[in-house]
This record gives structure tokens, sequence and C-alpha cells, in this order.
């Protein structure tokens, strides 16, 4: 595999991926500390990308968000970014990189969706639905039916909906945000040695999502 960065030119020897979280101003961004590591520890088990043992956190209107070609943000509450939040997203979405967000309130009426999804149309514009079928879904393991289920959803909890898909927005047939309403942050949020009694690795789809990020 040929991982790529998110400007367009492959990595330079010796460079690690490093999961990077999002730190806003609003909100609780770090509401699911235990993502990176659950997403670090399978991306390591399942590919042979050099992947850096530990997480970053890095403040959304910092330039060290050019860094790095996946960033991860989550929260519960409204969020509002400042205007230098929003220009850093724009010149980090422009430059090539990927933005995951994930509610961790898996529902589609609450703050943090409603807010966070009016923040990002006016980086981006209106978000839309990514069809089940998008490269995503096969960029490492295959997901046939799009976007795995939570036990959130199958459970009830939340908004009592499975969502069928994910959100994006794309340019020039790439994405540049995914948005889930799946809490996938509450689903990957366990001590990554947990991950033994699972009869299947719930944190593949992280896999997914950084090598899309570092290939496309």
């Amino acid at each position: 595999m040929t991982a790529r960065a998110h400007g367009g030119s492959p990595l330079a020897t010796g460079d690690r991926f490093t999961f990077a979280t999002v730190q806003y101003e609003s909100g609780d961004w770090d509401s699911a500390p235990l993502v990176a590591a659950n997403v670090i520890d399978a991306v390591a088990r399942f590919t042979r990308i050099d992947v850096a043992p530990s997480g970053t956190v890095v403040p959304l209107a910092s330039e060290a968000l050019l860094r790095h070609p996946l960033a991860f943000l989550t929260g519960h509450l409204p969020v509002r970014f400042t205007a230098a939040e929003r220009t850093m997203l724009g010149r980090y979405l422009d430059r090539g990189g990927l933005l995951f967000v994930d509610d961790h309130n898996h529902d589609v009426d609450g703050p943090f969706h409603r807010t966070c999804t009016e923040e990002l149309a006016r980086v981006t514009g209106a978000l839309r639905p990514i069809p089940n079928t998008h490269a995503l879904y096969r960029s490492f393991f295959r997901f046939e039916n799009g976007p795995p289920n939570t036990s959130h959803e199958l459970n009830g909890w939340g908004d009592n909906l499975v969502h069928e898909q994910l959100l994006g927005a794309e340019r020039d047939g790439r994405l540049r945000v995914i948005y889930s309403n799946k809490d996938y942050s509450s689903e990957w949020s366990f001590h990554p040695e947990n991950r033994k009694f699972l009869s299947v690795d719930n944190v593949r789809f992280g896999v997914n999502l950084v090598v899309y990020a570092l290939t496309r």
C-alpha cells in the first residue's frame, strides 16, 4: 500500500500516521478519549501502515492541523466554531485533509448534530448522503451494506433509528468531510485489550477511514 499525504504527495520515508483528535473551543471535544487508542491498535493489527503508538490532540485553529491527513471530531454539546477555527478548517480541507465527525449522542435532533452540521455547512456547503457503494466502504475491509451499525442503534438507544448512510462533502470525487450519527465514539470507546472478547472487531471501519485518507 502506498500511503499519500493529504496534499497529494507520498508520505516521506520514516513518516508515521498519527491519529489526530480535534480540539475546538466550544462543547466537549474530549468526550471519547479511548477512540484514538482503539483505531491505532486496529490499524497496527490489520495493516502495514507505520502508525504512531499514541494519538495527538490538535486545536482546530492551529496550523498543526495541516500535518494530519485525517482528523477526528466528536462531542455531545452545541458546537460553534470561532472565525479562526472556520478559516483553518477551510484551509485544511482545501489542502486535501479529511475530517471525520461523529455525533456522540447518536441522534439527528440533538444539539451537537444541529449546530455541528450548521458549522460544517458554512465551510463546505450542505452535507449530503454518502452512497453505500462508495469507495470508502471497500478501501480496506469490505462493508457491502455501507457503514456498519453500532450496538446503540440496534438496541434502540438514542433516536431509535439505524442510520443507513453517513453524510459527507466531496470535492473532485474525494470526500473532504464524513459525518456520522451512528455514535462510533461510544462503540469504539473501550480499552484495546478488551478487543479479544469481541467476535468481530468493531473498529474495522476505523481502519477504512485511515486507509481512505491516506490513499485518496
